[in-house]
């Protein structure tokens, strides 16, 4: 069955976007290096980054990710960033018209998507996008790991990654510590009680 890592880019004091939508510096760290993450050259990151990423993204089948980034990215055009599938938490349907030959699932449910996307991602893992939706997952007993790519900055307020009704739960020691140039990225299992 897939592995459910919920993931984001955070800052120092928890936040993946400011209260306007705007990431900041969060990605800088996917520029700033001098090892090339694809061949077009677009993401240069220290070497460290880049063989973390590169891993990472390889593993990826499909994507759960809430409508408020569906709307922000457009849906990246119908050309998921990573994996093959995207799976939208939506109670709005599919823009009309928007790219129809895209396999871009909208269903209603958290609960509904990571069900759907452990099944299009089949052994791969599948990326959960922190915020609201991955918050929900999380309280629902769905995610398996927490990956955090922790940025130095503060932002005071904003998007939390665990959204607003993540509830509480215990974590594992990290798996993963891997020190970048701007960014700290680390997982964690979740830790399942009862």
């Amino acid at each position: 069955m897939s592995t459910v890592v919920m993931h984001n880019v955070v800052s120092v004091d928890g936040f993946i976007a400011d209260d306007n939508d705007d990431i900041g510096p969060l990605f800088d760290w996917y520029f700033n290096g001098d090892t090339a993450l694809t061949d077009d050259g677009s993401f240069r990151m220290s070497r460290q980054s880049a063989e973390y990423v590169r891993s990472t993204w390889e593993s990826i089948g499909a994507m759960v990710i809430g409508r408020r980034l569906f709307d922000l990215m457009n849906g990246w055009d119908g050309t998921p960033p990573v994996g093959e599938h995207v799976v939208v938490v939506s109670h709005r349907p599919k823009p009309a018209g928007w790219h129809p030959e895209a396999s871009y699932p909208f269903v209603d449910g958290v609960v509904e998507a990571v069900a759907l996307a452990r099944e299009l991602a089949g052994d791969r893992s599948v990326s959960l996008a922190a915020g609201e939706a991955g918050g929900q997952a999380l309280a629902a007993g769905l995610v398996d790991e927490v990956a955090m790519d922790v940025v130095p900055v503060v932002f005071g307020t904003g998007r939390r990654y665990f959204g607003s009704t993540s509830g509480f739960h215990l974590l594992d020691d990290p798996h993963v510590v891997i020190q970048g140039d701007r960014v700290l990225h680390l997982r964690y299992r979740v830790r399942r009680t009862g």
